[in-house]
């Protein structure tokens, strides 16, 4: 019998592995590798402002410094290159955007800054009304992190590839059972799909989106700041750039669709001059929550069952941080955080 089963290596199945080896736990990962997962194409961004009003995202004095330096130590442990600051130019479209940031500044002088030499963008832009820098932000590899935690299982022989059927899965009070590998608790990592496929949580109030992103080959883009008027241009893997993202609440598919192509393409048409090579159309289902937090904790009703999920656009900040305390909670019996714990949710999952 071993100690617990992690359904799903994406960000925060991943972290939850990570932490839990680290305890001395022993785990199974499974995951089926399908390519286009949230986890798999997300930009990687740790942004500490966020929205038009620009106010700080929440929790980020908590979450930015712990994250940092979790990204930071997985990368020595692994000795790749995961995590580094990479300061946000936010490129201002209109005068009513300029006046929030202007306003702001005085009360965010820790995040928001005037950039040196503004000047030094109008060969890369078009801009009219000036640009905030955000800093400090910092850019994940999440492509990478996740190869490399996969490799990390691997290499502990802790992870299966294979699609997961709950039919296969046996749950009772005291264990797990999945296809003759018994485990004291199951944890649900399993992102969007988990929002409908998931008879243990289908309940809660998820929201989820699609995202849609674009990569782009543009050579003479300087790779040293993430850049922002709408839409935001993101260094990515293979001196690449990500492109994007929209927030679709209502879809039909989770496919790339030609409408959010021409919409993005006219924007760079307008704001960046440089050339450019659309290499790829990619798009994704996000596990949003519909109070825009997440899922940690025991199922009130199943103790052999929990959850790390719904982090929605935030999960390359959100997920080291609630990984950890569902971690400690699990193995040490410390608390979660009650925004995040999947206990204030009690009677809803009793309805299941």
């Amino acid at each position: 019998m071993i100690d617990y089963i992690i359904l799903g290596q994406g960000i925060c199945g991943s972290w939850m592995g990570y932490y839990l080896l680290k305890e001395g736990m022993s785990i199974l990962v499974i995951d089926n590798e399908a390519p286009n997962t949230a986890s798999r194409i997300a930009s990687g961004i740790i942004n500490p402002v966020t929205g038009r009003r620009v106010v700080k995202t929440w929790m980020i004095d908590k979450i930015m410094g712990f994250a940092s330096e979790a990204y930071t130590q997985f990368q020595e442990e692994h000795q790749t290159n995961i995590i580094n600051q990479t300061n946000i130019l936010s490129f201002h479209a209109t005068q009513q955007m300029k006046d929030a940031h202007d306003t702001r500044l005085p009360n965010q002088l820790n995040f928001l800054h005037i950039p040196e030499n503004e000047s030094q963008w109008e060969s890369y832009f078009n801009y009219r009304f000036g640009i905030t820098e955000v800093s400090p932000a910092w850019l994940v590899d999440m492509p990478n992190f996740v190869i490399k935690a996969k490799e990390t299982f691997i290499k502990n022989n802790c992870y299966l590839n294979t699609e997961f059927k709950w039919e296969d899965c046996i749950v009772t009070n005291d264990y797990v059972e999945y296809k003759g590998i018994k485990a004291s608790k199951i944890i649900c990592c399993d992102g969007a799909a988990g929002a409908s496929e998931n008879p243990y949580f289908t309940l809660l109030p998820y929201a989820k989106n699609k995202g849609e992103v674009l990569i782009l080959s543009i050579p003479d883009l300087p790779r040293n700041h993430i850049y922002k008027q709408n839409i935001t241009i993101t260094p990515w893997k293979e001196d690449l750039f990500w492109v994007g993202s929209s927030y679709e609440w209502n879809f039909s598919d989770d496919k790339p669709s030609a409408t959010f192509r021409i919409k993005t393409e006219l924007q760079l048409q307008q704001w960046l001059k440089l050339r450019y090579t659309v290499r790829e159309h990619i798009s994704a289902l996000r596990p949003a929550t519909l109070e825009r937090r997440p899922f940690a904790g025991i199922h009130p009703q199943h103790p052999a069952v929990a959850i790390l999920n719904g982090m929605g656009t935030k999960g390359c900040s959100l997920s080291p941080y609630f990984a950890h305390q569902l971690t400690q909670h699990l193995v040490h019996g410390s608390t979660v955080l009650p925004e995040a714990d999947v206990n204030r949710f009690t009677k809803v999952l009793a309805r299941g």
